[in-house]
Order: structure tokens, then C-alpha cells, then sequence
């Protein structure tokens, strides 16, 4: 399965039309020095007016497979009002996708959580999950005949350590007490999905989507390579072996101590709701981590070292590989066999516009040897389906704005004009051949 993902807080715009009301994110962008450039979604790429061209150039590329998100904020205005005009955008998409031969997987959550939710108290407030449950059960209901895919949240780990942890995300609270109660909602939100698609008995598949790291210890001493356990066990552990296992990582929970309460967060039920790992697992990779262990004051007690050249344009390192050893890891401890989708990839890249064309040959070199990690994965016996390219278009790229470029469609923000790059191209030819060129 070739595809390309999206997500609707970064590309829509329409921030104030159609019945839309602010989310987390609208409010985030108004607070001065949280996004670089004081940047904010209110136009974005303007895909809410755009949307068929958008879907043209996708059939255009030869993809067949597109995965995009739901805006809560366009559907739910409200505790328990339904925005019909918001319903029927989604209506309109969708039809354009079907005509252009396009299998859609909608993603529920991409962390635009709708304002008022945020100010009961946001993915902290156990009430999320009722007022989660409408929004599912009315996307559900509306489009459950349309939707061969389903992914219940887009990485949870962003949405509550991001946003309630380290603040670098909306709604930018510091509290780690909050970040790990709005991590279990999310998971449990994962697992109200899972139960509404077999009570409504979809015949779509459905599964979760987690941003995962192949985490390296910097040296092969004792302390490094504890440090890197923690660092496993905060980013895919703490998210992973709920869905899986039905239970959090022991030695998280106990190097958490205070920060987690005695996991009071926790009630009766919730992890045998979690504990629902559904259909196929949707894997986010865009690099590796290494660390080592460090006196700070940081939660973990580590740092990240310097990575080794090359970098995209957001630092990161570069390291295909280690997209291979995280695919059979991922197999071996969790999906066991289950389909695995790789829901995002790509790199950010200093892309430049001159006569009319974009030469983003790093990009296109960063996808063709994660490809070619995948290709290793899949040679071996590896339950890899289906590969979405990150990002369609250039986009609003969260705390970095505008800044960052990730799309293999040059957007030129003033004018909207949309203009596909080499990779693009490239992707193109890969698509046809269903083969990597020799």
C-alpha cells in the first residue's frame, strides 16, 4: 500500500468558517514565543477551499492510499452539538477521494482538541472521554460505510508529553502529573474507539498510530545503557505495552515515582479497554535517538548526544537502519505478525523554488533508504503493508510554524500555488513500478 498522510490542523485553514471553533492549537499560536514567527493555522494551506485540487494532484502521482484527520473542533462545537456543516466537508472530501480511486484511512485525533474541552481541563479531565465517545460515534456513524481504515489517535505520546509535559506543544502546561494522566485518556480514548467499530459492526480495519524511536545507547556502559532503556521506556514502552500487554512498563512506573501518583489515574477496567491492539499498528519514524546517562535535572536523567552527520533540516539524524532494527523489535515484543503501516515518513528539508521546480534530492535520498529498510524488513518475513509518505504538502509545522518544510509539494504560503518536488516525481515512478529503481 503506497500512500501519502496529512492532517487537518496543518493544512485546512477555514479556522473560523464552516462552524469551526478554536482549538488547543488556535490558542497555542496566540501565546508570544510558542511558535516560531508567531505563525498559526488560521489559513495554512487553505486545503478546506483546496481540497479537490489537492486530491487531483494526489491521483495525478499515481497514489492510491490517503491518510488524513478529522478537525474535533469542526464536528463537535460544542458538549454534544453535532456541526452538520462540519460533517458535510468531511462528506465532500471524501467524495472527491473515492472519485479519484483514493482508499481514505481517517485518523480520529491529530491533537486538535476542540478549546472548550481544553478549558474542563483537556486530556486531564476524565470527562474527555464521553465527550471523545460522540465524536467517534458520530464520524462513525456518518462515514463508517466509506472508511476502509481507521486510525483511532495519532500519536498519543505528543498530544499529552508534548503538551501537558514539556510544554512544547498546546496547550504548553509543565506538570508531569498531568502529561501521564492525559497519556492513559488518550490510550483509553484508543480503546473507546476500538469498541464503538465493533459495536457498529464496521468492516474497516482499525488500529492506533505510535511515534516510535530506535533508541541507542551511547556507550556500552552500564549507565548509558540504562539511561537508554528509560528512553525506550518514555517514548514507545509507556504507549506500546498498554495497547499490547495491558499493562505500563514496572521500571517506568517506578522511576516516575511522585510524578505518576501510585498511577491513581488509573481506574478499574481501563487497561483491559486499552488492551485492544486491533488490526495492524500505524508506526511514525523519522529518526534515532541516542543517549547517555546525565546528572540533571531532567526527568530521565539522560541527554541526547550529538547526532553524526547527515541531518535534515530539524537536526535530526539520519538513519535508515535503525528504521530497520525498530520494525523487527516492534514485531518481535508487540504485533507478533500483525500488519504494520508506516502511518508517517519523511524529512524536512531546506527546499528552494527556482524556475518553477524544486531539487530536494536529500529528501528524496532519505526516502528511498528508509524504503530500502522497509524492502530489508519485508524480505525477511516482515508483516510490513503499507508505507505513507510524510508529509503530501508543505504545512503548518507545529511549534516550528512555517519554518520547516516536510512536503513532496512545494506550497508557496503567499499565492497557494502547489508545485511537486523531484521526490514527488520520484514517488511517482516508485508507485508505478511497485519496486525501489535499481
Amino acid at each position: 500500500i503506497w500512500g501519502t498522510s496529512t492532517s487537518s490542523f496543518q493544512i485546512e485553514g477555514a479556522a473560523a468558517e464552516g462552524g469551526r471553533v478554536p482549538s488547543v492549537w488556535d490558542t497555542f499560536c496566540r501565546i508570544p514565543g510558542k511558535v516560531v514567527n508567531g505563525d498559526h493555522g488560521d489559513i495554512a494551506c487553505d486545503h478546506y477551499h483546496r481540497y479537490r485540487e489537492d486530491i487531483a494532484l494526489m491521483k495525478q502521482l499515481g497514489f492510491r492510499y490517503y491518510r488524513f484527520s478529522v478537525a474535533w473542533p469542526r464536528i463537535i462545537p460544542a458538549p454534544g452539538v453535532v456541526n452538520e456543516e462540519g460533517v458535510e466537508f468531511y462528506s465532500r472530501l471524501l467524495d472527491e477521494v473515492e472519485q479519484a480511486g483514493l482508499t481514505p484511512m481517517l485518523t480520529l485525533f491529530h491533537w486538535d482538541l476542540p478549546q472548550w474541552l481544553q478549558d474542563m481541563g483537556g486530556w486531564t479531565n476524565r470527562e474527555v472521554l464521553e465527550h471523545f465517545r460522540l465524536y467517534a460515534s458520530t464520524l462513525m456513524d456518518r462515514f463508517g460505510h466509506r472508511i476502509s481504515w481507521w486510525n483511532t489517535i495519532n500519536e498519543p505520546y505528543c498530544a499529552s508529553i508534548l503538551g501537558y509535559g514539556t510544554g512544547e506543544h498546546a496547550p504548553g502546561h509543565q506538570n508531569w502529573y498531568e502529561a501521564f494522566t492525559a497519556a492513559h485518556h488518550l490510550l483509553i480514548c484508543h480503546g473507546i474507539a476500538m469498541d464503538l467499530h465493533r459495536e457498529k459492526g464496521l468492516s474497516g480495519q482499525i488500529g492506533i498510530t505510535l511515534n516510535m524511536e530506535h533508541v541507542d545507547a551511547a556507550s556500552a556502559s552500564d549507565e548509558d545503557i540504562a539511561a537508554a532503556a528509560r528512553r525506550d521506556g518514555f517514548l514507545n514502552r509507556w504507549f506500546a505495552e498498554p495497547v499490547f500487554h495491558g499493562r505500563y512498563p514496572e521500571d517506568m512506573i517506578a522511576w516516575y515515582g511522585e510524578h505518576v501518583r501510585g498511577m491513581d489515574f488509573v481506574q478499574e477496567g481501563d487497561l483491559e479497554r486499552i488492551h485492544q491492539p486491533g488490526d495492524f499498528l500505524g508506526i511514525n519514524y523519522y529518526a534515532r535517538c541516542v543517549v547517555k546517562a546525565a546528572a540533571n535535572d531532567s526527568l530521565l536523567q539522560l541527554e541526547q548526544i550529538k547526532f553524526t552527520e547527515p541531518v535534515t533540516d530539524l537536526g535530526w539524524e539520519i538513519h535508515p537502519d535503525s528504521l530497520y532494527k525498530l520494525l523487527k523489535h516492534v514485531e518481535q515484543n508487540y504485533t507478533k505478525g500483525l500488519p504494520i503501516f508506516i502511518t508517517e515518513n519523511g524529512a524536512a528539508m531546506k527546499d528552494e523554488l527556482v524556475e518553477g521546480e524544486v531539487q530536494d534530492t536529500g529528501r528524496q535520498q532519505y526516502i528511498h533508504d528508509h524504503l530500502a529498510a522497509c524492502h530489508r524488513f519485508i524480505q525477511e518475513g516482515g508483516q510490513l503493508k503499507g508505507y505513507y509518505v510524510w508529509s503530501f504538502l508543505d504545512n503548518f509545522e507545529w511549534a516550528f510554524g512555517y519554518s520547516k518544510r516536510f512536503g513532496i509539494i512545494y506550497v508557496d504560503y503567499a499565492t497557494q500555488q502547489r508545485t511537486p518536488k523531484q521526490s514527488a516525481h520520484w514517488m511517482s515512478r516508485v508507485i508505478a513500478a511497485n519496486a525501489l529503481e535499481q
